[in-house]
């Protein structure tokens, strides 16, 4: 029987976080204290996702991915190798760092791992905005001056955004998510932050963050001005192509299915509004990410319509 794998969140402390995620995603949180991401599906040595339901449950993904490689992944697949995909949900009550990720060529000398990720703005506040990229024409001497005199603010491409826009944020790229923000973000399986900026906040402790001044200037990509991101728009489509995933925007109306053959590729979906329902009655709601097995097929009913991303292509 074909069956779809969904698992327990790891939610994660930290000062730009808060309580959003009880609110619009209907999530019981572990504290009052501010909760920024819920890492939904994650491989790491220091974080493991665990099977919530089904034949599965309560093995982790690793166990799942060394014990059932063929069905999960795909017979090329090595069990031994990480899950190529992490997803969160992340909750800006506060602006986050001004940050990088260190591009592929120049992460090992930095000891980090490059991160390749995408932003889906599932709800947003009035006024909201990201920063992705630099001002036109902005050389590094310039953002280097602005860094030492607190104004870098002037150095970045800030931009609004409403609910349904996306981008995808390259490894290199300068950027930072603006307060108000309800984000899914779609990566790569990598944890390398490069704080450059943080506002003049505190952490959680009371003292400074740690910055990564020097890594920060080594990863930022200077060619990188005023990237475009993708608007809201009600109809299916390909919304992120890159080397290491494709996600599809899939809108589907009430009564509508969503099928995939088995035997093509394992693939991962988010519902981000209303809900997907297979003949065994397991149901799929938004806020939801789930792990759909290279092995089987799967026929999804959508009772009341939906909008889902469908992430692919990370197999390669």
């Amino acid at each position: 029987m074909s069956e779809v794998l969904l698992f327990t969140p790891l939610y994660q402390e930290r000062v730009w976080g808060g309580q959003g995620l009880a609110s619009s995603l209907g999530r019981t949180l572990p504290s009052a204290r501010p909760i920024g991401e819920s890492w939904e599906i994650v491989d790491r040595p220091e974080a493991q996702s665990v099977a919530t339901q089904g034949s599965f449950e309560g093995q982790s993904l690793r166990q799942l991915l060394e014990k059932n490689t063929a069905r999960i992944m795909g017979p090329k697949w090595p069990s031994s190798r990480p899950f190529p995909i992490l997803i969160k949900w992340l909750d800006c009550r506060e602006r986050l760092s001004l940050q990088v990720h260190p591009p592929m060529a120049v992460a090992a000398a930095l000891g980090g791992e490059p991160k390749t990720e995408n932003w889906y703005i599932a709800d947003t506040t009035p006024g909201a905005h990201l920063i992705v990229g630099l001002r036109r024409g902005v050389t590094p001497d310039q953002f280097e001056k602005a860094l030492a005199h607190n104004t870098l603010e002037t150095c970045v491409h800030k931009f609004p955004v409403s609910k349904g826009d996306s981008i995808l944020v390259h490894s290199g790229q300068i950027h930072a998510i603006d307060a108000g923000n309800l984000i899914l973000e779609i990566q790569q399986n990598s944890d390398t932050t490069y704080r450059v900026y943080d506002w003049g906040r505190v952490g959680l402790d009371g003292k400074p963050r740690q910055m990564h001044v020097t890594e920060s200037l080594r990863s930022i990509n200077w060619n990188d001005f005023e990237p475009a991101p993708l608007r809201a728009q009600p109809t299916s489509a390909t919304i992120a192509n890159c080397r290491e995933f494709r996600i599809r925007r899939a809108v589907l109306a009430q009564g509508d299915h969503l099928k995939f053959a088995a035997g093509e590729q394992p693939r991962l979906l988010s519902v981000v509004s209303g809900s997907l329902r297979l003949a065994s009655g397991q149901t799929l709601k938004r806020g939801d990410n789930a792990l759909l097995p290279y092995a089987d097929a799967f026929d999804f009913e959508t009772p009341d319509g939906a909008l889902v991303l469908i992430t692919e292509n990370f197999t390669n």
